[in-house]
């Protein structure tokens, strides 16, 4: 196959890189947010240094100074509070991803046939057994998470169990497998992390800077230039913020995917099951009242018409082709019949 070992290391490698480079980004990103926040609450919205004053410039000039010499406390803040967050999401994080999807826990006993085919599958190649978890909706959907192999879970829907035959979900429990094993799982958790603090702090920067800047803005002994240009500033911010948000999801490349549903071939060596698995899966997949960015964990996150362009997964055809191409595989199914994504 063309996904051959060197390709699966640059492949970890990446998502190793990619990863620390979101855990490095995090404070500084912080650091940022907190220091225009506390220019704009000191200066802009100070009449006596606001912009309708005679002496803006040098005032503003002796703000940026003073400010300067409080980055050393706004960095101890942002470090500080990047550590709680990342200590609550390393012990927690499996908890919001349940109660965001409405996931439960399953054991042996709740699910023998699921649990038996998974533990075979890591006894077959040495893994780690990672927790299971069975929400309860009609759509075909799977999805494994976890900070670390110890910590994984593989969380599948109901649907996706009653509708597929003993091979196709042994497929899709391997390729949810190959997820953890490639490290995509952390790389992906820290992603949801990350920007979902970006747009959290975002919000909460551009509301308050918002409020104070009509409050600013509507007082006249500050010209009623400085309330206009904390909104501006705002904007901007929330701008910046956002757009970081959608750089960071573009960076989680879509060729994850076809390395998990190699990995998953690699597993069961059975490409005709995953190419079934994921006939089924198409156009069934929608599992409603998820988040947007944990549904970027599950095996498919359809997208269709303009939204295509953000979309974070391949086509399912295009992944059927790749696996009949490079796998030896067969369609269970006509392309025709199989719906466009």
């Amino acid at each position: 196959m063309v996904w051959g070992t060197a390709g699966l290391r640059t492949h970890i490698w990446n998502n190793n890189l990619r990863s620390v480079f979101l855990l490095a980004a995090f404070p500084v990103l912080l650091v940022a947010l907190g220091y225009a926040l506390t220019i704009l609450m000191t200066g802009f919205l100070d009449p006596g240094q606001s912009a309708g004053s005679g002496k803006a410039a040098g005032e503003m000039a002796s703000l940026w100074s003073s400010e300067l010499a409080r980055l050393p406390m706004i960095g101890a803040w942002s470090l500080g509070i990047a550590a709680v967050w990342f200590v609550i999401a390393w012990f927690f994080h499996q908890s919001m991803i349940n109660a965001a999807t409405g996931a439960r826990p399953v054991t042996r006993k709740d699910e023998p046939e699921l649990y038996n085919l998974l533990e075979n599958l890591c006894i077959s190649r040495g893994l780690t057994m990672p927790k299971l978890a069975v929400i309860e909706s009609g759509a075909l959907n799977a999805y494994a998470s976890g900070l670390s192999e110890s910590q994984a879970t593989v969380t599948v829907t109901r649907g996706l169990m009653q509708r597929l035959n003993k091979s196709e979900l042994e497929a899709v429990l391997a390729h949810e497998l190959s997820h953890i094993r490639h490290k995509d799982v952390r790389l992906l958790v820290i992603s949801i992390i990350f920007v979902g603090i970006i747009s959290f702090a975002a919000e909460i920067v551009f509301r308050r800077i918002f409020w104070l800047g009509l409050r600013a803005g509507g007082d006249r002994r500050s010209g009623g230039r400085g309330g206009g240009l904390v909104i501006v500033i705002g904007l901007a911010i929330i701008a910046i913020a956002y757009l970081l948000a959608i750089v960071i999801r573009f960076s989680l490349s879509r060729r994850r995917e076809y390395m998990a549903d190699a990995g998953a071939v690699e597993l069961t060596r059975n490409p005709d099951a995953m190419i079934s698995a994921l006939e089924k899966i198409s156009g069934n997949a929608e599992v409603e009242d998820s988040p947007e960015e944990v549904r970027e964990m599950f095996i498919e996150n359809p997208k269709t018409g303009f939204m295509g362009v953000f979309a974070t997964h391949p086509p399912i055809e295009k992944r059927i082709e790749m696996l009949v191409e490079h796998a030896g595989g067969k369609r269970r199914v006509p392309t025709s019949a199989i719906p466009e994504i």
